[in-house]
């Protein structure tokens, strides 16, 4: 974790960034007898652009038909789907309808549906404007159609990275977190932060900051050019207005507004698009919500009358191509993983997968395959049993009986529970993470001195 010297023997993977597709890599190379670390320079899992996304499970259907993209999403959602059922992710699938305001966007709905097919898909169809009413009664006027696409879902992204960090860690893995790699040196010496770290092969999983560590290997193969997506979370009592994901038809910039219930129970409304130069502007602006209104307005116009839990804002890690840019490098024992944007929570498995692959093909011998400890997740999902709710857990241990944050029902157990887990929370924000604690309507004002208290008491 942070803090403590590096080990001096040289690692046979390095994978640089733990978020989602860090993790997932890191994860997948677990699966054989090397030896493997995660390294990141937060002191978190998660921190970066995986904390802060729209938490669709994507079907892939408007993907560029034949991109790696393409492939890998449609992969990763069969193998992302099967895994949250075993580890416990919650996951609700929803499907999604992709409106359409006026008669270009109506217009454009059978070649996304031909696309879809193209893709793999082939259960997206047109549906008229009584059926889209009928099945979204809340739906602002002048809606003419949509594209229905049932496949899509929601997914818990906290639990999803933290799901695979934890299953790593527990099969040898090392989670080196505070260490920030500022230089590479021949032969994989990674000057970072809490000194030298020494690796056979190199995995570059470092999200915004990709392209950075690409050209301390020497190529300038891309540019990531933040895209900030800024987002406003609905409190409880808006999610009886949305049953679907509410897709726009897309744009060059992305899929657009969207209009999403969260596993979490509440509705998301977002993301803005806007190209910063700033890897690190995470902070939401008067405009970009000002924006989101007018659009949520049109989309669902009582989810504005609402109230609002949270904003936050995320940074995306587009770059010129419209397609993630994995690349081998067989000479240098290095593969880049870069490009990845906010499909890569749905993707990454099938990422780490192919990530193992190009390894494997550039000389490392991982040895045989084994079974990972099989881990279980704690729920944070709304439609799924809490332990508040749960009279037998309560029964066998009172402290899941004992609620410290009442407005998303969190309890003493399970903040007892992730204080002490194979990857402990390094602060109140990575423990609102994996509990909820703090992220409810009052936003931690009654209950953020306990949570506190319990967070140091852990210390």
């Amino acid at each position: 974790m942070t803090g403590g010297p590096l080990p001096a023997e040289p690692y046979d993977v390095v994978v640089v960034g733990a978020g989602v597709v860090g993790s997932a890599i890191a994860r997948e190379l677990a699966r054989y007898p090397l030896r493997t670390a995660l390294v990141d320079a937060a002191d978190d899992v998660g921190e970066g652009t995986s904390k802060a996304n729209t938490a669709i499970l994507h079907t892939g259907f408007d993907a560029v038909p034949g991109s790696l993209e393409a492939r890998l999403v449609r992969e990763g959602q069969r193998l992302l789907t099967r895994y949250a059922a075993e580890a416990g992710i919650p996951v609700e699938p929803l499907g999604a309808l992709l409106v359409a305001w006026d008669e270009e966007q109506l217009a454009a709905l059978p070649g996304l549906a031909r696309k879809a097919r193209e893709n793999g898909y082939r259960d997206a169809r047109p549906i008229g404007a009584a059926e889209l009413r009928a099945r979204e009664p809340h739906l602002g006027p002048g809606a003419l159609g949509a594209l229905d696409v049932p496949g899509e879902g929601v997914i818990c992204p906290w639990t999803t990275v933290l799901a695979y960090a934890t299953q790593a860690v527990r099969a040898g893995v090392d989670l080196l977190l505070g260490c920030e790699v500022r230089d590479v040196r021949p032969g994989h010496e990674l000057v970072t932060t809490r000194g030298v770290l020494r690796a056979r092969y190199l995995v570059n999983a470092a999200g915004l900051y990709a392209d950075e560590l690409d050209r301390l290997l020497g190529h300038r193969d891309f540019n990531v050019r933040p895209r900030r997506g800024q987002l406003i979370v609905f409190d409880a009592f808006a999610r009886d207005l949305v049953r679907h994901i509410l897709l726009p038809v897309p744009t060059a910039l992305g899929k657009g507004v969207l209009v999403s219930p969260t596993v979490h129970g509440k509705v998301l409304l977002g993301p803005t698009a806007e190209d910063v130069d700033d890897r690190t502007a995470t902070g939401s602006t008067a405009e970009g919500l000002a924006f989101l209104r007018e659009k949520g307005r049109r989309i669902v116009p009582a989810l504005l009358d609402e109230e609002v839990t949270a904003v936050y804002a995320g940074l995306r890690a587009a770059t010129e191509e419209d397609d993630y840019r994995i690349a081998c490098h067989p000479g240098q024992r290095y593969v880049t993983v870069g490009g990845i944007r906010s499909t890569g929570l749905t993707a990454s498995m099938a990422i780490a997968a192919h990530v193992v692959d190009l390894l494997a093909g550039a000389g490392l011998e991982p040895g045989p395959a084994r079974e990972l400890p099989a881990v279980r997740m704690p729920n944070l999902g709304e439609a799924f049993p809490r332990p508040y709710a749960d009279a037998r857990a309560i029964a066998a241990d009172p402290a899941y009986g004992e609620i410290v944050c009442f407005c998303e029902r969190v309890t003493r157990g399970e903040i007892r529970d992730a204080l002490a887990s194979a990857v402990p929370p390094a602060s109140p924000a990575g423990l609102r993470r994996r509990t909820r604690a703090g992220a409810g309507r009052c936003q931690g004002y009654y209950c953020g001195a306990a949570v506190r208290a319990l967070f140091e008491e852990a210390r």
